[in-house]
C-alpha cells in the first residue's frame, strides 16, 4: 500500500530508464488505483503490470473488491496471490488462494502464487511439509497447461521486511522442494519450466548471490522496489 497514483508514475518515470534493457522480465505490481496510470506510463516499454489482489468471483456483492475480468480489461498481465500479508490480515486460505488461481487461468492473468512459513513454524522444523501443502492445494484443479505458465513465489514470512534474508542455501532448499512437488504433480517437464521466485529482503546486495541458485528464478521484490536501488536487483548479473 505505497504510492498515490502521481507518485507511482513519477517512481515509473524514474525506473524504466535504469530497467528497461535488461535481459530479465520486469513486473511493477501496483495498487488498484494506480494500474491505469502506470500502464499508460509504461507504454513502449518491455516492463508488464500486475495486481496485488483480485477476487474469485465474476461478479457480485463483495463490495470493495476487483473481478478478473476487470484487471485483464486494463492491460494487466499478472496478479499476486496468496501473498502473506493477504493471509495473515485478511484471512486468506488456501482454498481461497486455489479459486483465485482458477479464475486468473480463465483471463489469461498469470498468478504470481505466494507460500511460506512463520518463523516459528521453520523452528518447529515444518517449513517443507507446510510449503508441500500450499503448493499441492493452490494447484488443485490446475490443467499442467496452465500450471506451467505460473509464477511460485517462495516468501519465508519471517524474512519479509525485517530485513532478515534466508540463507542462499536456505531459500535454495525450499525452492528446489517446490519444484520436486510440481514435479510430483505435473512431471519434470513442467517441473523444470516453472518460475520460482524468493521473495524476503531483496535487494541490491544480496540478489546475485540469491539468484546463482540453481532453482531460483528471480524475486518477489517488496521495499527495494520502491527506490532506484531496484535497479541492481534487476541487473543482478552485470556486477
Amino acid at each position: 500500500m505505497n504510492k498515490t497514483p502521481s507518485e507511482a508514475v513519477k517512481l515509473i518515470k524514474t525506473l524504466v530508464p535504469l530497467v528497461n534493457d535488461s535481459d530479465s522480465d520486469v513486473v511493477f505490481c501496483v495498487p488498484f488505483v494506480d494500474i491505469p496510470y502506470a500502464i499508460d506510463a509504461l507504454k513502449g516499454t518491455n516492463i508488464a503490470i500486475g495486481a496485488q489482489n483480485m477476487h474469485w468471483e465474476e461478479k457480485g456483492a463483495y463490495t470493495g473488491e476487483i473481478a478478473a475480468d476487470m484487471l485483464y480489461e486494463l492491460g494487466v498481465e499478472y496478479v499476486i496471490i496468496g501473498h502473506s500479508e493477504r493471509r495473515q490480515y485478511f484471512a486468506e486460505t488456501d482454498e481461497s488462494v486455489n479459486k483465485k488461481i482458477l479464475k486468473a487461468f480463465e483471463y489469461e492473468l498469470i498468478p504470481i502464487i505466494c507460500c511460506g512459513e512463520t518463523l516459528e513454524q521453520r523452528e518447529d522444523g515444518i517449513t517443507l511439509d507446510l510449503v508441500k501443502s500450499q503448493i499441492t492445494k493452490a494447484f488443485a484443479n490446475v490443467t499442467a497447461e496452465d500450471a506451467v505458465k505460473a509464477v511460485i513465489a517462495y516468501e519465508p514470512i519471517w524474512a519479509i521486511g525485517t530485513g532478515k534474508v534466508a540463507t542462499k542455501e536456505q531459500a535454495q532448499e525450499v525452492c528446489a522442494y517446490i519444484r520436486m512437488v510440481i514435479g510430483d504433480l505435473y512431471g519434470q517437464e513442467v517441473a523444470s519450466e516453472i518460475r520460482i521466485q524468493y521473495g524476503g529482503s531483496v535487494n541490491a546486495d544480496n540478489a546475485a548471490e540469491l539468484f546463482s541458485m540453481p532453482d531460483i528464478d528471480g524475486g518477489l521484490v517488496g521495499g527495494a522496489s520502491l527506490k532506484e536501488d531496484f535497479a541492481g536487483i534487476v541487473h543482478f548479473n552485470e556486477k
